[in-house]
């Protein structure tokens, strides 16, 4: 895999936008990412956008919105209702020097171009060794909070961190989804971008002067003693507000965002397990096979004598998604994770 810096975006380009003149905004994390795409499109014309009412509509959560205007229908396309279609055109338009950026409308609706994803965007630099490049960027809004149903609040991440060929990241906060963003689209290999939906409207400063971080690097979002707790995109809020309750009744935890859920940088999440001794890992999705399963293995195999209880986890249920009234009851809260804090330090 290479190592993907941002597209640059020339002076000439959108000079009348004080976030391409390198300054610090409060921004929500939809028009961070409207942003990212933005400097992505005007820094190289080979960037296309594509997906179902992305552009005179600026997509189903406005993420894309006055893109089309500005760029043109041409490089910010509007497509059929046919996500396997989408992926399979992208392919195409990778292979000839172009670098799509696709929009799947919701999480559940990747699936009729699951197959396209798993056995052809992921396999074909590795069948052509390496001839053949995919800077091809998957755009999926996923996860609950919501108020929808099934196929608008899935969390299917753990099928794609299990294909090999594939990079998976998810952005927590506005300034992440701005770099994140970039740093995806300059990559030579397909990365599956999922976008925490409910956290679209999160407002956060983002610094349009460089990025602090790469795309692959985990990040100490709270630093703390007692218990090390770690999760992605949403979740991450969710945990914050665990570790201000549990500060205020005398535990200290520390947070990690993983950022980057294939490959995972174990680096910050090992240093602090061997600090704390303790480790919670909360996620939306099912907990069977999961991501978090992967995680509390590796940390289990790789720090297992700096240990003092095992690692636990806090997930969605292994059940479909229920029905929008019962999101509540499914979904990991800050008083499921900080019962597992509980049980972590009872040991």
């Amino acid at each position: 895999m290479t190592t993907a810096q941002p597209i640059s975006t020339p002076a000439s380009e959108g000079a009348g936008d004080p976030a391409d003149a390198g300054v610090i905004r409060s921004l929500p994390l939809s028009k961070a990412l409207n942003l990212g795409l933005r400097a992505a499109l005007a820094g190289s014309d080979r960037v296309l956008l594509m997906g179902e009412d992305i552009g005179r509509l600026g997509g189903v959560f406005r993420v894309t919105e006055g893109l089309q205007a500005e760029f043109g229908d041409r490089r910010v396309i509007d497509t059929p209702l046919a996500e396997s279609g989408i992926v399979g055109t992208a392919i195409g338009l990778a292979m000839a020097g172009f670098r799509p950026v696709l929009e799947i409308q919701f999480d559940g609706f990747v699936f009729p171009a699951f197959d396209q994803i798993t056995s052809q965007l992921a396999k074909i630099t590795n069948r052509h060794e390496g001839a053949v490049r995919m800077p091809i960027v998957i755009r999926i809004p996923y996860g609950g909070h919501i108020g929808a149903v099934e196929h608008h609040q899935e969390s299917p991440e753990a099928y794609f961190t299990h294909t090999p060929g594939l990079r998976v990241v998810s952005p927590s906060t506005p300034n992440d989804a701005y770099w994140m963003m970039q740093e995806a689209i300059a990559s030579d290999d397909p990365v599956v971008f999922l976008e925490p939906k409910s956290r679209y409207w999160q407002k956060g400063e983002v610094d349009t002067r460089a990025p602090a971080l790469p795309l692959h690097a985990s990040r100490l979002v709270r630093r703390g003693t007692d218990v090390t707790l770690v999760g992605h995109g949403a979740m991450v809020h969710t945990l914050l507000q665990a570790a201000a309750l549990a500060e205020s009744e005398g535990t200290s935890c520390e947070v990690i965002d993983l950022r980057s859920l294939s490959p995972v940088d174990y680096g910050p999440v090992l240093d602090s397990v061997r600090r704390t001794g303790r480790m919670v890992y909360a996620q939306e999705a099912p907990g069977f096979t999961s991501l978090g399963s992967e995680v509390a293995a590796t940390v289990m195999e790789k720090a297992f004598f700096a240990l003092e209880s095992p690692v636990l986890r806090v997930s969605g249920f292994d059940t479909p998604f229920p029905p929008a009234k019962l999101e509540g009851t499914y979904l990991p809260d800050a008083d499921r994770i900080l019962e597992a804090v509980d049980r972590a330090l009872a040991y």
